[in-house]
C-alpha cells in the first residue's frame, strides 16, 4: 500500500484503477547510473531487473523465458535490458 502525507491511503495491490495501476518504484544500486525511468514498464519487470542488477541470468527465470519479460530499461551501463 502507498499513503500520501495524509495518511489516506492512495494504492492498494489489485486494483484497476490509475492510483493503483502506476505503482512508486525506487531501485538502488552501486551498478547502476542515476536516473530516471519514463518508459511504460510493468511490476513483472522487476523480478527480472533484480537478478540482472545481481549479476545473475534473468533468462533462469521461467515466466522472463515463456513471456520474453525484459529488465527495466536504463538502469544499466551497457544498454542491455535482456
Amino acid at each position: 500500500m502507498i499513503y500520501s502525507g495524509s495518511t489516506s491511503k492512495i494504492a492498494e495491490h489489485g486494483g484497476g484503477s490509475l492510483d493503483d495501476t502506476h505503482v512508486a518504484l525506487l531501485v538502488s544500486a552501486k551498478l547502476l547510473e542515476q536516473g530516471k525511468v519514463d518508459d511504460l514498464v510493468e511490476t513483472k519487470q522487476i523480478a527480472p531487473t533484480i537478478l540482472r542488477a545481481l549479476g545473475l541470468d534473468p533468462g533462469a527465470l521461467q515466466a522472463v523465458r515463456k513471456e520474453g519479460t525484459r529488465v527495466l530499461p536504463e538502469l544499466f551501463e551497457d544498454g542491455d535490458s535482456q
